[in-house]
């Protein structure tokens, strides 16, 4: 009884399933005398007709309110930004390039006998950098400790 049920069910799926893959290809797309053209100008407001003036007149409102001048704080934000990119003798003392850190190695070289005679050779402390190389930070990259 309940495999009956089941079955029914799913039979009963899958015709709506494949009822919903007919459509017809003139309903879906249907053709017409109109080009591209033709429906871009009709919806974007050059057509001429009363669809087209609204939508002309709406284009030319959401560009208006984008369209604003420049406050005072714009013009000093963009300001402060182009100056961090430009070249003066401020920026040339100190430099946009910082170096980074380059720890020193302390190291102790015990006492020992050198050479082909051994010679004995007092123990003593040298210092080297870490890195072979001098490395540069770019301008704006965060140099201090973490």
């Amino acid at each position: 009884m309940l495999s009956n049920l089941n079955k029914g069910l799913a039979l009963a799926l899958a015709v709506v399933l494949l009822g919903g893959c007919a459509t017809n290809k003139e309903k879906l797309l249907p053709h017409g005398d109109s080009t591209m053209m033709d429906i871009w100008q009709q919806n974007a407001g050059d057509g001429g007709g009363s669809s087209g003036q609204a939508a002309r007149q709406r284009l030319l409102d959401a560009r208006q309110s984008l369209r604003r001048p420049l406050t005072e704080a714009d013009v000093q934000a963009a300001s402060a930004e182009q100056i961090s990119y430009t070249r003066t003798a401020r920026n040339e003392i100190h430099s946009q390039f910082h170096r980074l850190p380059n720890p020193d190695l302390v190291m102790y070289v015990y006492p020992h006998l050198a050479g082909t005679d051994p010679v004995p050779v007092p123990g003593y402390t040298t210092v080297f950098p870490l890195y072979q190389r001098i490395q540069y930070a770019m301008p704006g990259e965060r140099v201090e400790d973490y």
